[in-house]
């Protein structure tokens, strides 16, 4: 709620949060196409986690690092965008085939929605909006806003730390101990690279500032979000794919997300925005 204030309810955050959502629906189906295609290397899990990345935890403190402050809206509408889609279809995706195909599967999508805490952090803002209160209250959320970002970031990171450990699997053969690596190594690159790039090609078409496209593509090259474990492990699908995905991929990305800074301001300097 606090996030949603600060970037304002306007039609560029509602724009950039359709962007992401765009996004992430199209490689998740491409995705999906692909193992229907016959390779059956990437699971649901590791589909999303391609996708869905750590935009409020990880995403908004580097743009708020890096980008200038007129680029946090950007940053914001995306992580909305993703927050909502990712709990609103996430659970659906690793559910499998036949959740998708279940008779009241509108009414589940939106039950996930209603729950979503995109939503409700809507919800909240949206009624902060309609009292004459809101700059006040805006003021008055925004610096408790960064104090749970960064307090999330402690608690993410405590996570992380037990993940690789905790998620070993000793006791796979070594033939399958290799696919699962392949397939992991296959996740980080479209995490960390593939699905950026799709993101910057997206932003290249539509008509925005340098710094949006900055702050769209660093979004997108965020590492694969914790939410990403939760929603497996509630939907019993493949959670320790999904954790050593988060943990492998936070760790890069602590090196690519300044290489893609590096390159977005070396091309906006090229294209002259």
């Amino acid at each position: 709620m606090g996030l949603l204030l600060k970037g304002g309810l306007n039609s560029s955050l509602l724009s950039t949060a359709a962007i992401a959502a765009v996004a992430i629906m199209v490689m998740l189906i491409v995705l999906g196409r692909w193992r229907r295609g016959g390779d059956q290397l990437l699971s649901p899990t590791l589909q999303l986690g391609c996708c869905v990345g750590n935009t409020a935890y990880f995403g908004i403190p580097v743009a708020l690092a890096l980008l200038p402050p007129e680029a946090l809206s950007i940053s914001i509408g995306y992580d909305f965008g993703a927050t909502l889609l990712a709990w609103g279809l996430g659970p659906i995706w690793l559910a499998g085939p036949e959740q998708k195909a279940h008779p009241h599967r509108w009414r589940v999508l939106i039950n996930h929605l209603s729950s979503s805490p995109a939503s409700r952090g809507l919800l909240g803002a949206l009624l902060v909006m309609a009292t004459p209160w809101q700059a006040t209250i805006t003021t008055a959320l925004w610096m408790p806003s960064r104090v749970v970002i960064v307090l999330a970031l402690i608690v993410v990171g405590m996570r992380l730390a037990g993940l690789s450990d905790a998620r070993s699997t000793p006791s796979l053969t070594e033939a399958t101990q290799s696919a699962h690596r392949k397939a992991l190594n296959v996740a980080l690159g479209c995490k960390l690279l593939l699905f950026p790039a799709f993101v910057l090609a997206i932003s290249l078409i539509l008509p925005i500032s340098a710094f949006a496209r900055q702050a769209l593509v660093l979004q997108a090259a965020a590492p694969t979000a914790i939410s990403v474990l939760l929603m497996a492990e509630t939907e019993q699908a493949d959670s320790t794919a999904a954790s050593q995905l988060i943990w492998r991929s936070t760790l890069l990305a602590l090196i690519t997300v300044p290489i893609w800074a590096v390159l977005l301001k070396t091309l906006g300097e090229r294209l002259g925005t």
